[in-house]
């Protein structure tokens, strides 16, 4: 496919150029981005559910505090 134009390929030929791109860019790209570390996937979800911070019964949800703080700004203009 050389110096052929994109607009002269069949459907066909661009799906196979499309998944030609998408295999030699993805998996390398991937594997760098993700092992960065040396963790799995999994070991990474692990770390996100494990360090997660939960608010304490009674605590106020982050939308409550976004109101309270736009009411608190409101108030001041």
């Amino acid at each position: 496919m050389g110096e052929e134009r994109v607009a002269d390929l069949t459907l066909s030929q661009l799906k196979g150029l499309i998944a030609q791109v998408v295999d030699e860019r993805l998996p390398n790209g991937q594997k760098q981005h993700l092992k960065k570390d040396g963790r799995s996937t999994q070991e990474i979800l692990e770390s996100i559910a494990s360090n997660r911070i939960e608010r304490l019964p009674g605590e106020p949800t982050l939308c409550e505090m976004i109101i309270e703080e736009r009411n608190q700004w409101r108030q001041d203009m």
